[in-house]
């Protein structure tokens, strides 16, 4: 387990040094392999997705030619986001080891726990969300459905 998140480290330093992005590095794991490596690259990308979550996740998936990545396990530097987390659930990994937690990078500015409180109805005013009829999309829904299922 070590060697993995030694991994994480050295990829997070890496990025930091280039200033790609954020303090984080995450490796993903299959049958005791690394098989998906990634650092925060928001700067670099100008993408305020591409956290190492899921650069790592990206980068396993075009390995294993795959978007299901059963079986895998994430090492993380840092307590993976809502947006991550959602994308390792997505990916039906099962299992996170990571470093530190979403207290400890607060305290350096990033605001996950926003995010976190907003999910669970804590805070309020980050966002509007409106829901229009339409039924077009309705259509696609019914479409896909027929087509696929």
């Amino acid at each position: 387990m070590q060697e993995y998140f030694d991994k994480a480290i050295e990829l997070a330093k890496i990025g930091v040094k280039n200033l790609e992005g954020g303090p984080f590095g995450a490796v993903v794991v299959k049958d005791n392999k690394i098989i998906g490596y990634g650092n925060n690259k928001v700067l670099k990308e100008k993408d305020p997705t591409a956290h190492a979550e899921i650069i790592a996740i990206r980068d396993a998936c075009k390995r294993l030619n795959t978007h299901d990545l059963t079986g895998c396990v994430i090492y993380s530097t840092s307590e993976p986001c809502p947006m991550c987390l959602s994308a390792i659930i997505w990916a039906n990994i099962k299992e996170i080891y990571f470093g530190t937690n979403r207290k400890e990078v607060a305290e350096i500015g990033f605001r996950d726990d926003m995010i976190y409180n907003y999910l669970e109805n804590k805070e309020k005013g980050i966002l509007e969300i409106h829901q229009i009829e339409n039924k077009e999309c309705q259509e696609l829904l019914e479409s896909y459905n027929h087509e696929f299922y």
